[in-house]
């Protein structure tokens, strides 16, 4: 099993994460902001990665670090949890559509971290959060994890829908990424020898 533990400790956060790339989509997650544990929820349901995180952090100040470090550490431990990449399938492209809404996510494990972020929202909050927080969970998580991320909104008016398909079209897209290529599981999938 692929699996990984990380725990980081700020100032700011308190974060403690386990990942099973090969599990069931189980999830225990607790951030302290709902909407980003439901979105959480929904990358480890649609990925069928286990994922346990729970976050301590200053909420009192705002919620800015609580996501990008929560960010930071899934990433973390998706990429440890990897470990030499050999046999992946390592690119996935998924279109989610969610009623109006028609998002896409492109995806590269490639260990060179890059975020393309063309995601427009309407209103400034959803539940709790700055809706410009997305953005920095989606960085931290492609830095932390060694990954090329395209994330697109194609078309959509409601921006719950538009963040939650985006979310669910990265877990499908790390479900197909991550998983094992029968044909090769022993081959590093680079002409380089190395990701």
């Amino acid at each position: 099993m692929r699996t990984a533990k990380v725990n980081r400790k700020t100032k700011e956060t308190s974060i403690e994460t386990k990942v099973n790339l090969d599990g069931k989509g189980q999830y225990k997650i607790n951030t302290g902001i709902g909407f980003l544990d439901h979105m959480l929820e929904q990358v480890a349901k649609h990925s069928l990665i286990d994922i346990k995180l729970k976050v301590k952090g200053d909420l009192h100040i705002d919620l800015h670090h609580t996501t990008e470090d929560s960010g930071i550490v899934l990433g973390e431990a998706i990429a440890k949890a990897l470990k030499d990449k050999k046999g992946i399938r390592r690119y996935a492209t998924t279109y989610i559509p969610m009623d109006e809404t028609l998002s896409r996510v492109s995806l590269d494990i490639s260990n060179r971290p890059y975020l393309v972020w063309n995601v427009k929202l309407k209103v400034e909050k959803l539940g709790e959060m700055d809706t410009e927080l997305f953005k920095e969970w989606f960085q931290a998580f492609a830095q932390s994890a060694g990954i090329t991320l395209h994330v697109e909104n194609i078309y959509g008016d409601n921006s719950h829908h538009i963040i939650e398909s985006c979310f669910k079209a990265l877990a499908k897209s790390l479900r197909i990424a991550v998983e094992k290529d029968k044909r090769a599981p022993k081959l590093l999938p680079s002409t380089k020898g190395k990701l």
